[in-house]
């Protein structure tokens, strides 16, 4: 954590991912987010893989470093009180409909005098107010048709989809950048904004942004499947002589003669180019679209030496590479977590289970960043919040504890 956006506070309201992981990102860089959840968790507070106590691990870690405050949303008064922290705070991040209780403009019609203008970020479903979720954008975005082996048949082939919500992280990224863009021009000229994302809208903006969009247009067709060949350029995955699986890239000069040279190639190469007509070093057409018979030499290669061998010989080469590993593999790999500065050590989380966990992805040189710091209990800073936020005393606060509209923390929960 860093404190880039210390004195910043913003309301969250919110569940699932996209939304969470806006908020995830403006706390890692010293935000105070304050989650404002119904009393019994939101939607995803028991989100699968539960650990034997029943705390959702998912929640926990979208949730670092965040403050949490339970209400019940479902009553009146739960959700202006809601609606008042938002007001008073004047920043906002939800995935709420915007006919919900919790509109911009209710929000801003509850600001005191003296409050920030209004700014809120919402995150919808399609631009037309269809409702959307990752792997639902994920299917009209054309990906999940591109991917699976080269010598599918089209006509009979099925999607494959991605196992990453890719989308709600890029949106959640999106954003935070997003409301800090609003919160740049609030301070310029004193405004604040209403901004609302459609996840549909980031999925199918990114493949035109990528120039997927511009190809398949330009070419009035579907791109092929590539199986697990880069698109474009130089890559695959191979399989070495001890049957370790490794996914290598080549889309710069270096890195393509590198490859040649760890793969002792040389002169196969010459001999396809001279066979061909064709110059390799020129760039990634040649060695795209000369990929089978360049791929038939590489794993040819591959297959006669073992993985360590090759790693060491692409090493010494600056090769881009790495080996496939499995996701518990990945989690408990030196290199990736143990020895990685991204990493500090566990929090007290509510789950009660000790693992590592991520600081901020960024890191200002020369300056250490803190230790990842736990997702708070449901409920744990209600007290504290309406008190410093609202004005409400310890008496007001009780009242409102006895009648069930505010919980306290769940840490004991059973």
């Amino acid at each position: 954590m860093y404190d880039l956006l210390n004195g910043l506070s913003i309301i969250e309201v919110s569940s699932f991912v996209a939304s969470p992981t806006a908020g995830l990102y403006c706390a890692q860089m010293g935000a105070e987010v304050i989650r404002v959840d119904h009393k019994a968790g939101g939607l995803d507070y028991d989100r699968y893989m539960l650990t034997r106590e029943g705390r959702s691990l998912s929640w926990e870690n979208l949730n670092r470093a965040k403050k949490s405050v339970a209400l019940d949303l479902r009553s009146g008064e739960g959700r202006e009180i809601a609606v008042a922290l938002a007001g008073v705070t004047g920043n906002c991040i939800t995935n709420l409909p915007e006919k919900s209780f919790l509109s911009h403009d209710a929000m801003k019609a509850a600001q005191p005098e003296g409050a920030p203008d209004m700014t809120s970020i919402r995150i919808m479903g399609w631009h037309d107010g269809r409702q959307a979720m990752d792997f639902t954008v994920n299917a009209a975005s054309g990906y999940p048709l591109m991917t699976g082996p080269a010598d599918w048949d089209p006509a009979t082939a099925p999607p494959v989809n991605q196992v990453l919500p890719a989308w709600d992280f890029i949106t959640g990224a999106y954003c935070a950048f997003a409301l800090m863009a609003a919160l740049r021009h609030r301070d310029a000229i004193g405004k604040g904004s209403e901004l609302r994302v459609p996840l549909g809208d980031v999925a199918i903006g990114t493949l035109a942004n990528s120039g997927a969009m511009a190809e398949m247009l330009y070419r009035g067709s579907d791109r092929e499947r590539l199986g697990n060949a880069i698109w474009g350029a130089f890559g695959r995955d191979f399989r070495s002589r001890d049957g370790v699986r490794f996914m290598v890239a080549a889309l710069t000069p270096k890195q393509w003669t590198g490859l040649v040279a760890a793969f002792d190639v040389a002169e196969p190469i010459a001999a396809l180019e001279s066979k061909l007509g064709v110059d390799f070093s020129e760039g990634d057409r040649p060695r795209f679209e000369h990929r089978h018979a360049l791929f038939d030499l590489f794993q040819q290669a591959a297959g006669t030496r073992d993985y360590a061998s090759l790693a060491e010989a692409m090493a010494a080469h600056g090769c881009t590479f790495e080996k496939y590993r499995t996701a518990h593999e990945a989690a408990t790999d030196p290199a990736l977590v143990g020895d990685n500065p991204l990493f500090g050590p566990s929090p007290a989380n509510p789950s009660g289970f000790a693992y590592p966990a991520p600081r901020s992805f960024a890191n200002i040189a020369g300056q250490p960043a803190a230790d990842p710091a736990p997702a708070p209990y449901l409920g744990q800073h209600s007290e504290e919040v309406l008190a410093e936020r609202l004005g409400l005393s310890s008496g007001a606060i009780g009242k409102l504890v006895d009648a069930g509209t505010l919980a306290l923390s769940d840490k004991d929960r059973k």
